[in-house]
């Protein structure tokens, strides 16, 4: 199956993208793994896309949707793939319709994982990292020690902080929700909730995709 997986920013696309991979056998595929791995290839589209790296510019559509079409078009793509954290926009979502019909291909479902804003906030502030060890810890499962906090030793990026994960929310909001109403339209979305322990999501995912008869 071909599917799609939707979702803000901390509302674990990552791990459920996973867990689809081990469980269905398709691959899971990032739009910024491909453009890491083309660009370490020095292939033609890498080349084009480094140029507009190098000068602090974003890639534009068209070339990420060219490395998306060669992506898609490898062997292990052959029964079924899942588009993580792609499409982000409209557009995007027009050039990946063209681009499917172009190799024979169709998108069967996109999955949208719901979560809270709050919540979203509360696990994206989570993490904190000690200066000493480079150690990674979570405040919600994986606290580092008290005498840690108290020697000033753990410190958050300024990607963790709570102004940068709300911002980020926002240009989610903006960006790529729109999505949800325009895949709604075309009675591509599933809908599910994103709260609780990562497998309980995944069987949530797994009962929506079977009553689709996915």
């Amino acid at each position: 199956m071909n599917l799609i997986l939707l979702g803000p920013p901390g509302a674990g696309k990552g791990t459920q993208a996973k867990l689809m991979v081990e469980n269905f056998a398709i691959p899971q595929i990032s739009t910024g793994d491909i453009l890491r791995s083309e660009v370490a290839a020095g292939s033609s589209l890498g080349k084009k896309a480094k140029s507009f790296m190098d000068a602090g510019d974003l890639v534009p559509d068209s070339l990420i949707l060219d490395m998306v079409k060669v992506r898609l078009s490898q062997k292990d793509c052959a029964q079924g793939f899942i588009l993580d954290g792609f499409p982000r926009t409209i557009p995007q979502a027009d050039g990946l319709a063209l681009l499917l019909k172009d190799l024979g291909k169709k998108m069967d479902a996109v999955v949208s994982i719901e979560v809270d804003d709050e919540e979203l906030v509360k696990r994206l502030t989570a993490r904190w990292i000690s200066q000493s060890t480079g150690k990674i810890y979570n405040m919600l499962f994986d606290p580092p020690p008290q005498s840690l906090i108290d020697s000033g030793d753990v410190y958050q990026r300024d990607d963790d902080k709570e102004a940068t994960v709300r911002n980020r929310l926002q240009v989610y909001k903006q960006k790529t929700e729109p999505l949800i109403s325009y895949y709604k339209s075309k009675n591509m979305l599933l809908a599910i909730p994103g709260a609780g322990e990562p497998k309980e999501i995944f069987q949530r995912m797994k009962r929506i995709l079977n009553d689709k008869g996915l």
